[in-house]
């Protein structure tokens, strides 16, 4: 695996962590992240390597500790897949979504005797590959890959358009297609504590971990038994099968976002991408960050200025911790001539562990 990932801290006012601009093989990527969580649930990464650029979100539940291990896994799995099997393909891409979901089962069982709360912690995965001219876009929960293009008919608009699924049972479909699955679960979706949720505990349909859903008979321990038996399941209710769009980018796709849906849950598609589309680069993951908050605090009738002075865990209340990367296009047919190309040269930026400490020595010794 690789251990050479950094990140660097853009000047700001506190709330937030974030790489203003910086270049990869296709062009140049801007990240932020504000942490809403006591502990931060969220992750990022951007992997440029000679196979690719390989973009990350990785959106926790239940604690950090499922995020903070697939962020380790799951972008250099992809790369080295990627190397081994001739470049990016939709099956590298399930390879590497298997091998960290089994590396992260294989946690759970060795951490089962001590902390059996570790069935419980799952994450939902947004990845994107970058390879020449074709971008792919796999994903797991609800973050969300959204697309921006110069419009044809007017060189001064952009469309968005979503390249990813949200697999959420708050989307009628995803609620359908959960049903069928268990036409014989009358509980399977049950609507509690304002959304729809898979037995009234997880609204996402899909993630790595959350293992005491997807086995049921995974442990012998009595503490996992004491979490399992209670959801008297007959087999998994949700999955970690990602779902896969294959992109062919035009010379008008002129940059992509990925966000976890901290983001979403604050702007629509259109509206982030009009803020990418007219504003300047250098920075502008940060805003759209600001633009996320400062529209948390307008529903709550409060300034920027107020949110601001909420501590950690309780601005969660507030809005959630919130992870953007922006990746512009600028090379999208000088295939070969990435500086990255035909070297073994690795660039990686990583999103701390957790914002207020910046050190990821502060934080408790990761169990893997």
């Amino acid at each position: 695996m690789l251990d050479s990932c950094f990140g660097r801290r853009g000047g700001g006012d506190g709330l937030m962590w974030d790489v203003g601009l910086e270049p990869h093989g296709a062009g140049e990527f801007s990240v932020a992240v504000v942490q809403a969580n006591k502990s931060l649930e969220d992750q990022g990464q951007v992997l440029a390597s000679p196979s690719a650029t390989f973009v990350g979100v990785f959106d926790g539940h239940g604690g950090p500790e499922a995020a903070r291990f697939v962020s380790d896994r799951l972008l250099p799995y992809l790369d080295r897949f990627a190397s081994e099997h001739g470049g990016v393909s939709a099956e590298v891409i399930k390879k590497a979504f298997r091998a960290t979901e089994e590396d992260f089962v294989q946690l759970v069982r060795r951490s089962l005797p001590t902390l059996p709360q570790m069935a419980a912690v799952g994450s939902c995965c947004l990845v994107g590959a970058i390879a020449g001219d074709v971008v792919y876009v796999a994903n797991l929960g609800d973050s969300r890959a959204v697309l921006g293009r110069r419009s044809l008919g007017n060189n001064k608009s952009v469309v968005a358009e979503r390249l990813s699924t949200d697999h959420n049972v708050a989307v009628e479909e995803v609620r359908r297609e959960v049903l069928e699955l268990h036409p014989d679960d009358d509980q399977i979706i049950v609507h509690t504590r304002g959304a729809w949720r898979i037995k009234g505990i997880i609204q996402v349909s899909r993630s790595i971990g959350d293992i005491y859903l997807k086995k049921p008979d995974f442990g012998e321990d009595p503490m996992f038994q004491q979490i399992v038996s209670p959801l008297r399941l007959k087999r998994p209710v949700i999955t970690a099968e990602p779902s896969i769009k294959v992109h062919k980018l035009k010379p008008h796709d002129k940059f992509l976002i990925f966000a976890s849906d901290g983001l979403w849950e604050q702007l629509s598609d259109e509206a982030a991408a009009e803020i990418v589309f007219k504003n300047p680069r250098t920075g502008i993951a940060k805003r759209l960050v600001k633009a996320a908050l400062c529209e948390a605090a307008r529903k709550r009738e409060m300034r920027y200025d107020d949110i601001r002075q909420i501590e950690k865990g309780i601005r969660r209340h507030f809005h959630d911790d919130i992870t953007v990367i922006v990746i512009y296009l600028d090379q999208l047919h000088q295939a070969g001539r990435s500086k990255f190309s035909g070297t073994s040269v690795h660039n990686c930026t990583k999103v701390p562990v957790d914002i207020y400490s910046l050190h990821s020595g502060e934080s408790k010794k990761p169990l893997w």
